[in-house]
């Protein structure tokens, strides 16, 4: 099951919305890639996210 804005990991509750769509965006495509164990795509995603939104802040 794919996560979307409205169903998402508890632990991206208290991210900015856009890293949080952005987070959705990674964790979903990982899942998919299967690289990293599904206990780890959440945190994978967030780091991702989060790196994402700083370099575009510049």
């Amino acid at each position: 099951m794919e996560w979307t804005l409205e169903n998402f990991p508890v632990g991206m509750n208290e991210l900015d919305p856009k890293v949080r769509e952005k987070a959705i965006e990674i964790a979903n495509q990982l899942k998919k890639e299967g690289r990293i164990n599904e206990l780890t795509v959440v945190d994978e995603a967030i780091q991702q996210a989060q790196e994402w939104f700083l370099n575009m802040e510049g």
